[in-house]
């Protein structure tokens, strides 16, 4: 008798902790995406049918992967259904507000450009970051990117006097040094005597991008730093590959052959960031220096909670700085150099205006780069069409009431930002078309709508890095036009690829032609 209560009572156990566990998982594959799509279907909302436990990831799979076989036209802008072929085609066949699933997450596609300012604009955190995956959280670092609530206030009031106006134009000079340094290495690999070269722009951005990020923000060399940027380089391969895979929480610490791979490449992009604090540690200076790095582990000593960081935090925030503070340089480099090599009026037009604000040989300084207006509108135009960030995530904290749509809490909200910047209800009938004069009166006037441009997101969460970004290619650029004359390749392929930004699927290969040559 006394095995057979004990028996039953391993079996009761044993019921009350699987029945949960089952009930949770039919709740979470079954029983919500079915009162999900009911309830946006009640507001004329509908998309894709649900897959249980896919969703519509095989979708998106398969569309991505053909999409990516295509080269468009270089003179075509219209790079929607390449980049984004999944909410292409739903936003035509099922309306400007799609429901998809990402797995078993439901995702709210929004395209209203006054809903998206709503979203983004509310300071009450009821529009969260959405949960990252981990592994792109060892990619970009779970820094001022992805967290939320007072961590991101924290983070946000420590890291603000590293970016301002000042700061800024003191780095000028930095700058400068590096973008010198990549016109010697192009000195070195012309052939001979031979007046123009082919030059892979994208992976010389790159690289001139990563030397000013190290140099100004973490006191460091691009040689120093190299290994982050070896290593996140392969692991933005991983992040972008595993986009469309399911997403099983606990997945991440099974030692499969990605994962092994991520693992490795996250420690060595940890270790080297380690050794550069370390450095900054052991230093013999009275101080830890004024610029990101310094002002972080300053910060790291305060006794006051809401100025004081951690060093694991520290760690996190470089790797947000050294990913994102020269990816997205370095694209709105590329693609305006795309532009300006396609548009050769308007490659002149800039030109000009460099030389009457900076002279043929004066090298270009914070105070001139802010009287190159054209450039900026170029700059403006090029984040429009070829902005790196192709949609931008947030999601519901609670059940919210948002324009007419009542939204689920749990749900992730989409705003397709590569394709809102196309609308031509806002932007006009020339919307996929390349015109910066749009912009001569300012981005709050360029379209219908004062913040129809998103490139650098609006509100409390726009980004902290958009002067020192503009800063730094204006001070590029300025130096390249003046060297340089420009043109595509006739190897170039337009093939723009979502690679977790905007990226030229082969590079971008422009002759460069010396002025003086």
């Amino acid at each position: 008798m006394e095995v057979l209560s004990t028996i039953n009572l391993l079996a009761l156990a044993l019921v009350l902790l699987v029945v949960p566990k089952i009930y949770g998982a039919c709740r979470i594959l079954f029983w919500r995406p079915l009162m999900l799509s009911r309830r946006f279907k009640k507001q004329g909302i509908s998309g894709p049918k649900y897959r249980i436990l896919h969703g519509n990831l095989r979708e998106i799979r398969k569309m991505k992967k053909e999409a990516k076989l295509t080269v468009l036209d270089p003179n075509s802008n219209d790079i929607v259904p390449r980049v984004l072929p999944h909410l292409d085609q739903w936003i035509s066949q099922y309306g400007e507000t799609v429901l998809y699933w990402q797995g078993t997450e439901p995702r709210l596609c929004i395209s209203d450009h006054e809903l998206a300012k709503q979203i983004l604009s509310n300071k009450f955190g009821f529009f969260a970051k959405s949960k990252t995956k981990p592994e792109v959280l060892k990619l970009a670092g779970n820094g001022l990117i992805f967290v939320n609530g007072l961590d991101w206030i924290r983070h946000r009031r420590i890291l603000n006097p590293a970016f301002s106006m000042d700061k800024i134009k003191i780095m000028n000079q930095l700058m400068v040094d590096c973008a010198l340094r990549m016109f010697e290495e192009w000195e070195k690999q012309r052939n001979g005597g031979e007046s123009e070269q082919v030059v892979m722009m994208n992976r010389e951005f790159k690289r001139v991008t990563a030397d000013i990020i190290a140099t100004a923000a973490f006191g460091s060399s691009y040689a120093e730093g190299i290994e982050v940027f070896k290593s996140q380089k392969k692991l933005q391969k991983c992040c972008a590959a595993s986009l469309t895979d399911v997403y099983i929480p606990g997945i991440q610490y099974f030692p499969t052959p990605l994962n092994l791979q991520i693992w490795k490449l996250g420690w060595k992009v940890n270790n080297s960031i380690k050794r550069i604090i370390d450095a900054r540690l052991k230093s013999k200076s009275k101080d830890y220096g004024n610029d990101v790095l310094g002002i972080m582990l300053t910060a790291a000593k305060s006794n006051e909670p809401d100025k004081k960081i951690s060093i694991d935090e520290i760690v996190e925030e470089c790797k947000t700085f050294f990913f994102a503070g020269h990816e997205t340089t370095a694209n709105l480099l590329t693609w305006s150099t795309m532009l300006l090599s396609l548009y050769q009026d308007w490659q002149e037009k800039l030109r000009e205006e460099v030389i009457n604000e900076c002279g043929k040989d004066k090298i270009p300084d914070s105070e001139n780069c802010s009287k190159l207006k054209l450039m900026n509108m170029v700059f403006m135009e090029s984040l429009r069409l070829y902005g790196p960030v192709l949609n931008v995530l947030r999601l519901t904290s609670e059940d919210m009431k948002l324009g007419d749509l009542e939204i689920p809490k749990g749900t992730t909200i989409v705003l397709p930002i590569v394709k809102m910047h196309r609308d031509k209800a806002v932007w006009g009938s020339d919307a996929d078309k390349f015109n910066p004069m749009r912009f001569e009166n300012g981005a709050t006037r360029a379209a219908t709508h004062p913040n129809a441009l998103l490139a650098f997101s609006i509100g409390p969460r726009a980004c902290i890095g958009q002067n020192f970004a503009m800063m730094e290619a204006k001070t590029v650029l300025a130096m390249i036009l003046q060297r340089f004359r420009l043109s595509l390749s006739g190897e170039y392929k337009h093939a723009p690829g979502d690679n977790l930004t905007l990226q030229p699927q082969y590079d971008l290969p422009v002759i460069l032609k010396p002025i003086d040559g």
